[in-house]
């Protein structure tokens, strides 16, 4: 099962989860080309640098598109470099629509005969939770992983994120967040896996007392849970136990990801760099 896996990779390399983030200053630094093919040497290096080091690794698919069809064909073998590499892959999509066209992407991104296959990937339910169902269903027949987006670290989510909605009958406050971690937890209930689900969280490492306040853990998902922010924007140990608590970090539920504070390490780095930042997250206080 996904989560068991998820797990297993945390148990045996650590927390870290690596962002593929190829933004141009990197690609520059690395000595590559702003090309597709700059992106796509980028990738396969990081990865190749990783195996062995990180439990995941987390392309996010916007910097791949943005150079067309060759970019996509860059993601395409990314993806496959990981499944080579035995690395769990959590493709950034952030995707969420309703009806067919969900259904469309949930076979892009989570049927194994396609090309952009990936183990996991994150998901926005802001037009329904709901309407993720074909992203869900697909994720179970295939044994898929599936990250959806709850609580984000960016000024403007709170808005609709920390909305109230009048209702607190399930224990997990009254806020919109609050809804979708209670919804994940029914979800995980009733696909009946052992130990971790396959249906995660995406909260940001860097969101302080926000969950308290909105009167939910995180952690009673019931799945894993992303945690960017991690690194260069400000979160370590102490900001992930103040977020999440020390036993849902010392029971491997927390994927912590990171990206420039080991990608800035340079080609020759991100190895060293991956391994000094996991065993910083391994020391719970």
């Amino acid at each position: 099962m996904f989560g068991a896996r998820l797990q297993a990779a945390m148990d045996e390399h650590g927390p870290l989860c690596v962002g593929i983030d190829p933004h141009d200053h990197l690609l520059e630094a690395w000595g590559l080309p702003r090309t597709a093919e700059g992106v796509r040497e980028f990738s396969l290096r990081t990865v190749s640098e990783l195996s062995g080091t990180v439990a995941a690794v987390k392309p996010q698919s916007a910097f791949y598109e943005q150079y067309g069809s060759a970019g996509v064909a860059a993601l395409e073998e990314t993806l496959a470099a990981c499944r080579e590499h035995e690395l769990i892959s959590v493709l950034d999509i952030k995707r969420g629509d309703i009806g067919s066209t969900m259904g469309a992407y949930a076979r892009a991104y989570l049927e194994p005969t396609s090309a952009l296959a990936a183990d996991s990937i994150t998901v926005s339910p802001y037009l329904g939770f709901g309407a993720l169902d074909p992203a869900f269903d697909l994720a179970e027949a295939h044994d898929r992983g599936v990250f959806v987006l709850a609580l984000t670290s960016n000024p403007e989510g709170a808005e609709v994120q920390h909305a109230r909605r009048g209702e607190a009958a399930d224990g997990f406050g009254d806020s919109v967040a609050g809804s979708i971690v209670s919804q994940v937890a029914a979800r995980n209930e009733a696909d009946s896996t052992e130990g971790l689900g396959r249906f995660g969280l995406v909260v940001g490492a860097t969101i302080g007392s926000a969950a308290r306040d909105l009167g939910f853990d995180p952690a009673a998902c019931g799945g894993p849970i992303l945690a960017p922010g991690v690194g260069a924007q400000g979160a370590g140990i102490a900001e992930l136990i103040d977020v999440f608590g020390s036993e849902a970090i010392a029971a491997n539920q927390i994927l912590a990801t990171t990206s420039r504070a080991v990608l800035s390490a340079g080609p020759e780095g991100v190895r060293a760099a991956a391994k000094s930042l996991n065993e910083s997250l391994t020391q719970v206080i």
